[in-house]
């Protein structure tokens, strides 16, 4: 691990432990990571995304802190914690638009490259839901899309931070982006 990394985990262990000031230092440290997480996810939203850089870090931030007590692991565990309350963020801002436009029939754009890549065409509601049910058959495979796709991590970096092979995580990875894009395929459009 490297020193940046090994300071990011000791700053959510003294956050852990109650010291105010490691959170501080710690969202310093992070800040700049938690913005390109960000930017990763809004560059697969529509353009015309209301949700800023900025404004979704910021909330995400929000959140951490709202947050019943985490036993945080180290450095990986919080930016997959902090992917996956920008991932639910953006889905309850789609699902609020959906809502807003009364729009229940609109099309999903999918093509194969959907649950490999962030492709705009992608429908993150539809995404969400067969992660979700994913999840249901499979946590594992589930927390692996989770890590790969949505904060980035290599396939290296996941099975370290899931302690499997690399070639578990490969097999796994295309299993479950197969099985998304034939469950995405099947919602109704």
């Amino acid at each position: 691990m490297n020193s940046i990394a090994q300071q990011i985990t000791q700053y959510l262990f003294d956050w852990r432990g109650g010291n105010p000031t490691a959170l501080e230092n710690l969202i310093a440290l992070v800040y700049d990571d938690l913005r390109r997480l960000a930017r990763r996810y809004l560059r697969r939203e529509r353009s015309s995304h209301t949700l800023q850089t900025a404004a979704l870090v910021n909330e995400t931030y929000l959140r951490l802190l709202t947050q019943q007590p985490i036993d945080w692991q180290d450095h990986t565990h919080f930016f997959a914690v902090a992917a996956r309350i920008m991932r639910h963020l953006l889905i309850d801002h789609a699902r609020t638009r959906r809502y807003a436009k009364r729009n229940g029939d609109r099309q999903i754009t999918l093509d194969e490259q959907c649950a490999a890549t962030p492709e705009p065409s992608c429908d993150l509601l539809a995404l969400n839901e067969s992660l979700e049910r994913l999840a249901l058959i499979d946590p594992r495979k589930a927390r692996i899309v989770e890590l790969r796709y949505f904060v980035g991590l290599s396939v290296e970096e996941a099975a370290a931070a899931l302690n499997l092979s690399d070639i578990t995580i490969k097999r796994e990875w295309l299993k479950a982006k197969a099985w998304l894009f034939r469950e995405m395929s099947r919602q109704p459009v």
